[in-house]
């Protein structure tokens, strides 16, 4: 059995989407206005600067409630139960290990739970994989909670560091006659990525009232504890994390100027201004930035950026007086930018003296997120009395797979 989502059918979801075209277009009206005064006078009314700051809040307000309406649509189609692959270390009767996970989580029964050590260095090292229902239930929520989750490539490995063999440079070939000699050509230049896993925790609580409660379902409410904690760290490191102990963020790589890098650094196209957008024609820049990536990245590309800097860039043109931003035109769409979807993902930094405030790319081939399979879970019920504490660990790497598909925009004369 799977579990299935349906967009189309979501009335929340349709009148979230109206609410944003509604302000988008009062949005136009008064920035319109805005701009008229601007070639008439050279300044606009404070008023009128002030309106159209408050209705693009609005169109930012009612674009979250979009994403938030849309973020369960987006989940990946999960299998009810096990088919493999890493099921084999849980007991066959899955209903038999719920039971028992749900024993120690309600009274700290250990009986039918596989112990595994390692949690910690402690004298009382050690915890249990959590049964296969809950370790979905958990990704499910993250999946939904992450934005770089629904961009990015997620595998799931059974080692702590994953290892990619890649190729930085193609086999050579060339062109013969039928009867000419073939000399021997180059091999393919490979390197070889790795993507260690580091854990990551959290330590919800509960009463014990809570966990005797029949009505309470054990997998859901310990997924919706750790979601919040978890999304939001995973979020910072896949943009920012420096890889120690952490994944690596694609901010961390060098960024080196658009077709100067090398293998294992980001390409940047400059803004044209310091710390800013030029003052005329700030949309060529972002598509400068647009075609910095090869064309075969191009069809599933993506911007990336901030809510502040969607702010700003909501208010440009093209060169026919159309706005380049537009909101989601049907249910399960995207607010768009020059016609490619943008992922609103607050890590990323703001328009600023040299900052990379705006990635684009193909996020899905440039971008690897790995879970080591297993979330373990050691219960404490002495740390914290009368409340009963759930260690909760899981392990996630990360990391940039290809250079060539991700490239920023670096806000900078040059």
């Amino acid at each position: 059995m799977k579990e299935t989502k349906t967009v189309s059918g979501m009335p929340e979801t349709r009148a979230a989407m109206h609410e944003v075209m509604a302000a988008f277009e009062a949005f136009k009206g008064a920035n319109d206005a805005r701009l008229a005064e601007l070639e008439k006078k050279a300044s606009a009314d404070t008023l009128l600067e002030e309106k159209v700051a408050r209705i693009d809040a609005a169109v930012g307000s009612a674009q979250a409630r979009l994403d938030r309406a849309l973020s369960g649509a987006r989940r990946p189609v999960l299998e009810a139960a096990p088919s493999g692959g890493f099921a084999a270390t849980s007991p066959t009767n899955g209903e038999e290990t719920k039971s028992a996970f749900a024993a120690y989580m309600t009274g700290g029964s250990t009986l039918g739970l596989e112990l595994k050590a390692g949690l910690s260095s402690g004298p009382s090292s050690g915890g249990y994989v959590v049964p296969p229902e809950t370790e979905r239930a958990i990704e499910r929520r993250l999946m939904a909670g992450s934005p770089m989750r629904e961009i990015a490539t997620v595998r799931t490995v059974g080692s702590g560091v994953f290892r990619k063999p890649v190729s930085t440079a193609g086999v050579e070939a060339g062109w013969v006659a039928e009867t000419a000699a073939r000399p021997e050509t180059d091999p393919a230049t490979l390197a070889l990525l790795e993507f260690p896993s580091a854990d990551l925790y959290a330590c919800p609580a509960a009463t014990q009232s809570l966990l005797d409660d029949a009505l309470i379902d054990l997998d859901e409410w310990l997924a919706a504890e750790v979601e919040d904690a978890f999304s939001a760290q995973e979020t910072e490191a896949f943009v920012n994390g420096d890889g120690v102990n952490k994944p690596r963020g694609f901010l961390d790589y060098d960024l080196v100027e658009d077709g100067d890098q090398e293998w294992g650094e980001i390409g940047y196209v400059a803004s044209g201004a310091a710390g800013a957008f030029p003052a005329s024609n700030p949309t060529d820049r972002l598509i400068d930035l647009v075609y910095a990536p090869k064309a075969l990245y191009r069809p599933n590309a993506r911007f990336v950026m901030n809510r502040r800097t969607v702010s700003t860039v909501r208010k440009f043109k093209d060169g026919d007086g159309n706005y380049i931003w537009q909101p989601a035109q049907r249910p399960g769409d995207t607010a768009s930018l020059l016609g490619y979807p943008v992922t609103e993902i607050e890590t990323m930094p703001d328009i600023g003296a040299d900052a990379p405030a705006i990635a684009f790319g193909d996020f899905q081939r440039g971008y690897l997120i790995v879970d080591r399979a297993g979330v373990r879970v050691l219960r404490d019920p002495y740390s914290a009395k009368p409340y009963v504490l759930f260690y909760t660990t899981k392990r996630v790497g990360g990391g940039v797979q290809n250079f060539d598909a991700i490239k920023v925009m670096k806000f900078a004369a040059s």
